[in-house]
C-alpha cells in the first residue's frame, strides 16, 4: 500500500480543539462511520456495470460512426462533419444543461441521482437504433443523423452525468471511492472490448463494397454489378442494425443492475445548508477552483489525443495501413490490453501517486506513436504496438475519474457550507473535453474533404493517407506533451490528498454528532 497510508486511516482528532471533539465519543463514532461507508465487492460491482452503457456507445460511436456515414450510409465528407461536429459539439452542452437540472432536483426515495439514470434508459435505446439506420429518402439524410445523433447524445448524458457524480455518493471514504473508481474503470474500459468486438466483428462480417475506380464509381454501379454492389450494401447495413441491438440490450441490463444494486447515501454536513446554492453561483464558485481548472486542463489535451486517435483508426487502418478486415481485430487488441493493465494502475497510483501516475502512463503512448509514424505497414508489428498503446488507454481512463473526487474534496474543505456542486463539477470537465473533441473531429474529417478523400473507395489517394497518419500519430503526440506540461501545475499531490482526508472526516464526524451545537458547528468550519 501507499507510504503514509497508517496515517491517513488515522483520527482526525488533531485538528480540532477539545470544546468540539469530545474525549471517548469520536473514536466510536470513527467506527461506525467507516463501517457504515464501506461497501462490499456486490456493491462496487453494481456501480462498476453502470459505466458500462456509456463507454459501450460511445465506443462504437467513437470508432465506427465516421466511416458509417462516409461509407455506409454514404454521406458526404462536409456533411459528415457537420454531423460529428454539431453532434459532439450538442453532447458537450448538455452536459451542464442535466448538471443544471440535477442540481435542482428534490431527493426522492430513490434518490436525487438514480431517477435520472431510470427514466433516460429507455428513450436513449431507441435513439441508438436509429443512429444506425439508414431511411429510404436521400434529401434529409443528413438532417436524420443529426436529429437522432443529438437526441442520443442528450439522453445518455441524463443517464451518465448523474452516474459521474453518483461517486461522491455511494460513500464518504476516500479509500471506498478510490476502489469502487478501479472497478468502475475495469468494466468501462471492457465495455469498450464488448463495443469493440460486438460493434467489430458483427460488422466485419459484412463486407462493405467499394469501388475499385473512385472516378468511374456511378458507371461501375449502373454497370453489371450494381446488383451485386447494393446487396452487399444492404447487408451492411443490416449488420449495422443488427450489433445496435445487440448494444442496446446490453444498456438495459447494465442499467437495472446499477439501480437494483447501488444506494445514494446523503453527506452528513449537507442537512446543515437551510437552501440550495443557485446554480451559476455555483459555476462561479467552481471555475474560480483553482485545482480543478488545471486538472481539467491537463485532461483536455490528453483526453483530445486519444479521442483524435479513436476517430480516425479505423479510416487510418483500412486505407493508411492497408488492413481493411483487421481493424476490428485491433481495436480489440487494445482495448483488451487496457482492460487488464486498469488492475495494475489502480495498484500503481495507490503506491506511488496519482500525479506520478498520469507522468508514465499517459506519456508512455508517444513512443508507440511515434513507431506507427515511422514503420511501413507490417500487421505483426501493427498488433504489438496496438497491445502496448492498450497500457497508456487504461491510464487515461482511470486516472481523470480517479482524481476529480480529490478536488471535490479540496472545494468542500474551503467552501464548507456549499453543497450540491458535484454534478457541476463533473459535468463541466465533460463539457470542455466533449467540446474540444468535437471540434477536432469535425476539422479532421473536413481535412479528409480538403485532401480528396473518395467515399466507398478501395483506396485513397495519397494526401488522404498522409493526412490520416498525421491526425493518429503525430497530432495526438503534441497535445499528450502539452497535457503533461500542464499537469506540472497540479496542486493535489499525495500529501495534500491526505491531508484533506483526514479534515474532511473531522467534519463529517462532527456534523453527525447530535450533540454538536450550531456555534460548534460554525467554528469547526471556521476553523478548518
Amino acid at each position: 500500500m501507499a507510504k503514509g497510508e497508517g496515517a491517513e486511516s488515522g483520527s482526525a482528532a488533531g485538528l480540532l480543539p477539545t470544546g468540539i471533539l469530545q474525549a471517548g465519543e469520536r473514536p466510536v463514532q470513527v467506527k461506525e462511520s467507516k463501517k457504515k461507508n464501506q461497501l462490499s465487492i456486490c456493491n462496487k460491482l453494481c456501480y462498476a456495470v453502470g459505466g458500462a452503457p456509456y463507454q459501450v456507445t460511445g465506443c462504437a460511436l467513437g470508432f465506427f460512426l465516421q466511416i458509417y456515414l462516409l461509407d455506409v450510409a454514404q454521406v458526404d465528407p462536409f456533411s459528415a462533419s457537420i454531423i460529428l461536429f454539431v453532434g459532439r459539439a450538442w453532447d458537450a452542452i448538455t452536459d451542464p444543461l442535466v448538471g443544471f437540472c440535477i442540481s435542482k432536483s428534490p431527493w426522492t426515495r430513490l434518490g436525487r441521482l438514480m431517477p435520472w439514470i431510470i427514466f433516460s434508459t429507455p428513450l436513449a435505446i431507441i435513439a441508438y437504433f436509429l443512429i444506425w439506420f439508414v431511411p429510404d429518402f436521400q434529401q434529409g439524410q443528413t438532417l436524420w443523423y443529426l436529429l437522432f445523433y443529438c437526441l442520443f447524445e442528450t439522453l445518455v448524458t441524463c443517464f451518465h452525468v448523474p452516474y459521474s457524480a453518483l461517486t461522491m455518493f455511494i460513500s464518504t471514504e476516500q479509500s471506498e471511492r478510490d476502489s469502487a473508481t478501479a472497478y468502475r474503470m475495469t468494466v468501462e474500459v471492457l465495455g469498450t472490448v464488448l463495443g469493440t468486438a460486438i460493434q467489430g466483428q458483427i460488422v466485419g462480417q459484412a463486407h462493405t463494397p467499394c469501388v475499385q475506380d473512385a472516378n468511374a464509381s456511378t458507371v461501375a454501379l449502373e454497370g453489371a454489378n450494381r446488383t451485386q454492389s447494393a446487396t452487399s450494401l444492404r447487408e451492411t447495413q443490416n449488420a449495422y442494425l443488427l450489433a445496435a441491438g445487440v448494444i442496446a440490450s446490453i444498456y438495459v441490463i447494465c442499467a437495472v443492475i446499477l439501480t437494483l444494486g447501488v444506494r445514494e447515501q446523503r453527506e452528513p454536513y449537507e442537512t446543515q445548508q437551510a437552501k440550495p446554492m443557485p446554480f451559476f453561483r455555483g459555476i462561479r464558485l467552481v471555475m474560480s477552483h483553482g485545482p480543478y481548472i488545471k486538472l481539467i486542463a491537463g485532461f483536455l489535451f490528453t483526453s483530445l489525443a486519444f479521442m483524435l486517435v479513436e476517430g480516425n483508426f479505423a479510416l487510418f487502418c483500412t486505407y493508411t495501413l492497408g488492413f481493411r478486415n483487421e481493424f476490428q481485430n485491433l481495436l480489440l487488441a487494445i482495448m483488451f490490453s487496457a482492460t487488464v493493465t486498469i488492475p495494475i494502475w489502480q495498484w500503481f497510483l495507490t503506491r506511488f501517486g496519482k500525479k506520478m501516475a498520469v507522468y508514465i502512463g499517459i506519456s508512455s503512448a508517444v513512443p508507440f506513436l511515434i513507431l506507427v509514424a515511422l514503420m511501413e505497414s507490417n500487421l505483426i508489428v501493427t498488433y504489438v504496438v496496438a497491445v502496448a498503446a492498450g497500457i497508456s488507454v487504461a491510464a487515461a481512463f482511470l486516472l481523470p475519474w480517479s482524481m476529480l473526487p480529490d478536488v471535490i474534496d479540496d472545494f468542500h474543505l474551503k467552501q464548507p457550507h456549499i453543497h450540491g456542486t458535484e454534478p457541476i463539477f463533473f459535468s463541466f470537465y465533460v463539457f470542455f473535453t466533449k467540446f474540444a473533441s468535437g471540434v477536432s473531429l469535425g476539422i479532421s474529417t473536413l481535412s479528409l474533404d480538403f485532401t480528396g478523400y473518395q467515399t466507398r473507395g478501395c483506396s485513397q489517394p495519397a494526401p488522404v493517407k498522409f493526412t490520416l497518419k498525421m491526425l493518429v500519430t503525430m497530432a495526438p503526440i503534441v497535445l499528450i506533451l502539452i497535457g503533461l506540461l500542464l499537469f506540472k501545475l497540479y496542486p493535489i499531490d499525495e500529501e495534500k490528498r491526505r491531508q484533506n482526508k483526514k479534515a474532511l472526516q473531522a467534519l463529517r464526524e462532527e456534523a453527525s454528532s447530535s450533540g454538536c451545537s450550531d456555534t460548534d458547528s460554525t467554528e469547526l468550519a471556521r476553523i478548518l
